[in-house]
């Protein structure tokens, strides 16, 4: 018998994860800085792929219609950046891959389950006249595959070295061995008397 209260899989993973803060903090920088790579390197995938396709006009034009759209999109998609690392942060330690391969797993999925919603932007953007359409669009693909990649290759390795766990501190040999690794002079002579 099923009982209608029972929590789901999902919601006891989210209730025994602790949301570490700093973590989270760390996690959004990430994703903020790998964001912004992103940004910086698209005018060159534009041209490798032959693709006009542009996130940040793409979200920037949403607020400004007219010329102005950069700051705006670069900023939303900044800040897209910075909650996906956030999230990414506290989910990545769960995840049941080798840690360099956590961020590129991590963004490839999100491009893989969010790509289909182009079919909304071209429907109901409000400057979807002056974007390219997405719907069918194997140039524009391969470009968010290619920067969903490049986002996580830098989102994972900085995560992982900005939240690494601190290595455990190496045993005091000194303490123990002198230098010719016999040890020290103090625990070879007894100093109480034998009985």
């Amino acid at each position: 018998m099923a009982y209608p209260f029972a929590p789901r899989p999902l919601q006891l993973l989210i209730s025994t994860m602790a949301i570490d803060r700093t973590r989270t903090l760390r996690g959004a920088v990430c994703g903020a800085v790998a964001s912004a790579v992103w940004a910086l390197q698209q005018p060159l995938d534009k041209l490798v792929f032959g693709s006009r396709f542009d996130d940040v006009e793409l979200l920037g034009r949403v607020v400004e219609r007219g010329e102005g759209w950069y700051a705006p999109g670069l900023f939303l998609h900044v800040q897209n950046g910075a909650i996906f690392g956030a999230v990414y942060a506290n989910v990545a330690p769960l995840l049941p891959l080798p840690p360099v391969a956590r961020g590129p797993a991590a963004a490839l999925l999100e491009n893989t389950m969010t790509w289909p919603l182009g079919r909304l932007s071209d429907r109901f953007h409000p400057a979807r006249s002056d974007l390219p359409t997405l719907t069918g669009n194997r140039r524009a693909l391969a470009q968010a595959t290619w920067r969903h990649l490049v986002f996580g290759v830098v989102l994972g390795e900085l995560e992982r070295r900005l939240n690494a766990e601190p290595e455990p501190a190496p045993p005091d040999y000194e303490s123990e061995f002198s230098s010719n690794g016999h040890g020290t002079l103090a625990h070879a002579v007894s100093v109480e008397p034998a009985s």
